[in-house]
């Protein structure tokens, strides 16, 4: 476990990333991965990633599997990796090892795991969980920090294969009982299972979590907060990325983007831009970063839903600008990728070539196209992209029509077996 093949290495995500976790992983390769349907919850996720291991891996109870968010930063990595292999030789004895970090600060974004002092084991490096407790209020954490014996619940985990599933059969039966089929089919039906999460459904229930506290930088990246704390500041202790002009500010996080961002006499806030919306906010108040994405969702806001960059299995598109009856984009296609052959009723398209090589379709007539060059095609008009070279090819599309939107495509062929609209 101190040095984990990529082989051995599973990413679960929502399908709704398939793309872009296709797209970051093929650099590192990793080649296991389960799209879930749904959002339910880390307990039938985990159950979902153990019967991969079993079924597809060829695991048995006696493996012992690591699991981990994806959003936090630890180091120094050669002194988790000792951790690591600490962890699995408690995992083989049957236990289910949690890992805590002890709390610098009264921190009310992460849960907490209160540990019992008297059931220190043998090494005295780690202790009985004793409660699992939510993201409490601020005093609350304080009283949390002045106790001395809770940690913050980093939400990593480490179990065999057996320890696990006894403890599922326990005190989740209804999840348990889905483990009987097999993975094709639990993946089918797995937006039907409890959305509960793995604190819920076993730890705070199960005799035998064991917390194993680490001595190491530990930071969860999932807030703007998180990531001013790990980034780079200036002598003001300003983060400032991107085209940034400051004055009289202190203590700020600041991510450009585009445009330029000019701030006067401001203190401890956070400002972001992305391509498509502006986040000011006061530091502290970034876990309700979520409320404002409720609001967007209540006002059937596109910012709430989409992104400006969508990942395809050929590559990506970004939107650059669209209003009444058009929408620019720059699409990017990897080399021997290709579009469907496809078409659309209500638009026309105009396609410039800046950078790479082309290989297009046109009703039937096939050109090669390259830098600064273009090609019009008109409504219902059957066309393909492809790149045939050895580097990304980027192009500008102009779309022009009375309907622009995703779902007027027609597709004739498809490498990729996707429906008819995407």
């Amino acid at each position: 476990m101190t040095s984990i093949p990529p082989g051995d290495i599973i990413i679960m995500t929502k399908s709704d990333y398939k793309f872009y976790v296709i797209s970051e992983l093929s650099a590192l390769s990793v080649t296991h991965s389960i799209l879930e349907p749904g959002s339910r919850n880390t307990a039938p996720a985990i159950a979902l990633g153990i019967k991969y291991c079993i079924d597809k891996l060829g695991c048995d109870k006696d493996e012992v599997i690591f699991v981990s968010p994806s959003d936090h930063i630890i180091r120094p990595v050669e002194k988790f990796r000792e951790y690591l292999k600490e962890a699995e030789e408690i995992a083989k004895d049957g236990f289910i090892v949690t890992f805590g970090i002890q709390p610098t600060k009264p921190e009310t974004g992460y849960g907490y795991i209160k540990c019992n002092r008297q059931g220190l084991h043998d090494k005295q490096r780690y202790c009985n969980a004793e409660k699992f407790t939510e993201k409490p209020d601020r005093e609350t954490a304080q009283c949390y920090l002045n106790e001395g014996n809770y940690y913050w619940n980093s939400g990593m985990f480490a179990f065999t294969i057996g320890t696990i599933m006894e403890e599922f059969k326990k005190y989740a039966p209804r999840i348990h009982k889905e483990l009987d089929k097999g993975f094709d089919e639990i993946l089918s039906t797995f937006i039907q299972m409890p959305d509960i999460s793995i604190d819920y459904a076993i730890m705070e229930k199960s005799d035998k979590v064991i917390t194993l506290p680490l001595d190491l930088y530990w930071n969860d990246i999932g807030s703007w907060d998180s990531l001013f704390d790990v980034l780079d500041k200036d002598e003001s202790g300003n983060v400032k990325i991107g085209n940034v002009i400051s004055i009289n500010t202190r203590g700020t996080l600041i991510l450009g983007n585009k445009r330029l961002i000019s701030t006067i006499g401001l203190e401890d806030c956070l400002i972001i831009e992305t391509d498509d919306a502006i986040l000011v906010a006061k530091k502290g108040e970034a876990q309700k970063v979520k409320d404002i994405v409720n609001k967007l969702k209540e006002n059937a806001r596109s910012e709430g839903e989409e992104h400006v960059t969508t990942y395809r299995p050929w590559g990506s598109y970004t939107v650059l600008e669209e209003g009444l009856r058009y929408k620019i984009k720059r699409i990017v296609v990897n080399p021997n990728e290709k579009l469907s052959m496809q078409m659309h009723h209500h638009r026309s398209e105009h396609w410039v070539v800046i950078k790479g090589a082309a290989k297009v379709i046109v009703g039937g007539e096939e050109t090669f196209m390259h830098e600064n060059e273009s090609i019009y095609i008109p409504k219902s008009m059957p066309h393909r992209l492809e790149n045939p070279g050895k580097i990304q090819l980027e192009i500008i599309e102009v779309q022009n029509g009375e309907y622009v939107e995703e779902d007027d495509i027609v597709r004739m062929d498809d490498v990729y077996d996707r429906t008819k609209t995407d």
